[in-house]
């Protein structure tokens, strides 16, 4: 027999326990790449959207989200913070990630916590109590 008569490599179509290949891993309607932070991101700016169609005036306004706040001076780690518009600067609302993570357990717990923190500091910013800011505030 020459070399010749030897036969092509086989395409191998299955894995080698004959399943075959496997399905996808999620559902195409289910985003796997969405990071944690992708996702609190998505928290916050559900909780703005829901106190903007109530606040118009709140369309001027910079939300942020940062990982951790500045050095803290206190014994308590704040959750977010404010700062009101100056000249060339819109009014800011900052809500810091890893703090509010760190106090919730769940994806509903942290949803809650996020809303009530974007509320205070509205609240803040608007000289209002975050009662009058949403008045389901506490409730939940």
């Amino acid at each position: 027999m020459d070399s010749m008569d030897s036969p092509a490599p086989r395409v191998r179509r299955r894995d080698r326990h004959g399943r075959g290949m496997r399905g996808p891993v999620a559902p195409p309607q289910v985003p796997l790449s969405a990071s944690r932070a992708d996702t609190f991101r998505d928290l916050v700016l559900d909780s703005v959207e829901r106190l903007e169609r109530r606040w118009p005036q709140l369309a001027d306004v910079e939300f942020l989200v940062m990982e951790v706040p500045p050095a803290v001076t206190s014994e308590t780690v704040p959750l977010g913070g404010s700062t009101p518009a100056e000249k060339n600067e819109p009014a800011r609302v900052v809500v810091y990630r890893r703090p509010v993570e760190i106090r919730s357990k769940s994806r509903d717990e942290r949803a809650l916590l996020v809303h009530e923190v974007v509320v205070e500091q509205v609240a803040d910013l608007l000289g209002l109590s975050p009662e009058s800011v949403d008045p389901r505030y506490g409730q939940d």
